[in-house]
């Protein structure tokens, strides 16, 4: 086949493009496939390299991209094979039709899938680099095709998320990362030599598409890659490197840091105009949350971040952003945004925060994203690390924040831990302003009346369920025990003796009658469990509800002790109880009628 393919050759050298006719092309295409499925290599290789044959291959040569490409990925990486392959296509982009060999290129890395993504990418980005040097002034269309189409691409491919994922590089992921960066550098520094971009528009188009590549970058892969690993395991991190990259990349470009995360990411229903659009392909609000995670949690591009913001604005500026990660479910971005509000808030100090931050909407969400990462993550130290952050947020604000931020929580978080939790830090607050002088009472006297029968109240009455709100019930006895205890009823500080008959109504007696109608009706289910328990089928599964939730089934003796913890929880809360009622009895029987409820001016 190469000698039928030396006698073609020799057939069209002596004409010109022209005199060409479809069918003899067509016959040259067909044979070089032949050549190139039975693997003469050597033979194709020649003919595109000499010189005879410019003419001819510069007008059929793109038609070889993909035999040769197929031909390639049937040889091992590396092999002598594969860079007689490669000598082939880079000898086609020097001789070939630059607009042609690019879709040639683009065309297979558009068609690649699985595996055979990277193993097509890497390979081809020096020509395709070598083709679109090559296009002239006008290039910037075919460099934003380039990367959106190796992007979209590569986006197909797993992140790898542990030391050992990492290191093995399964799919190539991190070498691709790596690759990229040195395939846009050429077209960087063509922007930061142009000493006024302003004046030449297809300069200012490349810098778009390059700033629209950067920012999809920080999307896919770094949103949900890991950064910071354990010190000795891996020297070199590659995603690490692959973000320094792409932020000098974006330096490069004159991006404004502070510009692109300080600025407000609409959402798409928001657009109204089509102007808007190419805006929102190059500022996503994911990725501009990353950018902010990389300066302020890993402090990279920081030297270029200017430091008169203080520390309140940047948490301000922040919070979009957080709530942003916040609203991910996958552990790497959540996690993100825990780093990120964490280190905002670091920088904060205690008590600092005024209340009016409460009156942003992105605080609220960020306040919200907490309580159902709390609540409903699956991870555990995910969860802890939300309540740490809670209570950190909490100590930063001023008293009447902390005040506004309780009544909120107590309002909108609908889960017993929480309520439980604020009504914990209420206490403490309360037990603070009892013992230092200072003039912001908010938790003293009438101000604190209202978050007062927030507290001592029950949802629904006495048909409150008891065990689902059981951490809140506790909480709240606790709290009105330290009140009885801690204020005097001839000083009344906190106003809760002037509250008292309401508390009494609205949650002492409710209680009483809840815990009375609660225990009646577990008893009589331990009951008849333990006939079952007794019976033929005490092997039987079964399905039982605790505190409003459907338990997994299970026997009779395991939901016997299931039945028995509910009780145990009524008589903890019947114990409390007792002990806050018998205080109460006997401060009012120690103190003359006419002085109880007089509270002190606050």
């Amino acid at each position: 086949m190469a000698a039928d393919l030396q006698v073609l050759i020799q057939k069209f050298q002596n004409l010109s493009e022209d005199d060409l006719k479809e069918e003899d092309i067509n016959v040259f295409l067909v044979t070089c496939q032949q050549c190139l499925e039975e693997e003469q290599l050597t033979a194709v290789l020649e003919i595109i390299q000499d010189g005879k044959n410019q003419a001819f291959i510069r007008s059929t040569g793109w038609n070889l991209i993909g035999p040769i490409t197929k031909c390639m990925l049937k040889n091992e990486p590396g092999s002598d094979k594969e860079k007689t392959c490669l000598q082939m296509i880079d000898g086609l982009a020097q001789l070939c039709i630059p607009k042609e060999i690019l879709l040639g290129i683009l065309e297979q890395i558009e068609e690649a899938t699985g595996d055979l993504i990277s193993r097509i990418i890497l390979p081809l980005l020096q020509p395709l680099q070598t083709v679109l040097l090559k296009l002239g002034s006008k290039k910037s269309y075919s460099v934003g095709l380039s990367l959106s189409t190796i992007h979209s691409r590569i986006s197909c491919l797993p992140v790898p998320y542990t030391v050992e994922q990492i290191k093995e590089d399964k799919h190539s992921l991190c070498r691709c990362c790596l690759a990229l960066l040195q395939f846009v550098q050429p077209f960087v520094d063509l922007i930061s030599q142009t000493t006024d971009i302003t004046k030449e528009q297809d300069i200012q188009e490349m810098r778009k598409e390059l700033l629209t590549f950067c920012f999809s970058c920080l999307k896919f892969p770094l949103l949900t890659a890991q950064l910071k690993l354990a010190e000795d395991d891996l020297d070199d991190n590659p995603f690490r490197s692959f973000a320094e990259g792409i932020m000098g990349v974006l330096l490069s470009l004159g991006e404004s840091l502070p510009k692109a995360c300080m600025q407000h990411i609409p959402k798409a229903e928001s657009l109204e105009t089509e102007e808007a659009v190419p805006e929102k392909e190059t500022y996503t609000a994911e990725a501009v949350a990353y950018l902010s995670y990389l300066l302020f949690v890993h402090h990279i591009g920081m030297d270029n971040f200017p430091f008169v913001f203080g520390p309140s604005f940047v948490l301000k500026s922040s919070m979009e952003h957080i709530d942003v990660l916040l609203k991910r479910t996958e552990e790497s971005v959540l996690s993100k945004g825990l780093e990120l509000l964490e280190h905002s808030l670091r920088r904060v100090d205690n008590e600092s925060l005024h209340e009016e931050l409460l009156e942003i909407k992105a605080v609220g969400q960020v306040i919200q994203d907490l309580v159902k990462v709390m609540t409903l993550c699956p991870i555990e130290h995910l969860r802890k690390k939300s309540l740490t952050m809670l209570q950190l947020l909490i100590d930063k604000f001023c008293v009447e924040g902390k005040y506004r931020l309780f009544r909120c929580l107590l309002k909108t978080s609908n889960h017993s831990g929480v309520e439980g939790y604020i009504i914990h830090n209420i206490k403490n607050q309360i037990d603070l302003a009892l013992k230092t002088d200072t003039q912001n009472r908010w938790f003293l006297g009438t101000r604190l009346t209202p978050l007062l029968h927030m507290v001592l109240s029950l949802p629904e009455e006495a048909e409150t369920d008891l065990l689902q709100n059981s951490d809140r019930i506790m909480a709240s006895l606790n709290l009105l025990r330290y009140l009885v205890i801690k204020d005097d009823e001839f000083i009344n500080e906190t106003g809760v003796w002037t509250e008292l008959h309401k508390i009494e109504a609205q949650f002492l007696r409710p209680l009483h009658t809840g815990l009375s109608m609660s225990r009646a009706h577990y008893e009589a289910e331990v009951k008849n469990t333990n006939e079952k328990k007794k019976g033929p089928h005490s092997k039987t599964l079964c399905s039982v509800s605790a505190g409003g939730t459907k338990l997994p089934d299970m026997t009779p003796a395991m939901q016997l002790q299931v039945l028995q913890s509910a009780l145990f929880t009524f008589d903890l809360m019947e114990s409390v109880l007792a002990r806050v009622e018998e205080l109460i009895e006997v401060k009012l029987k120690s103190a003359p009628e006419e002085k109880i409820g007089s509270s002190k001016d606050v």
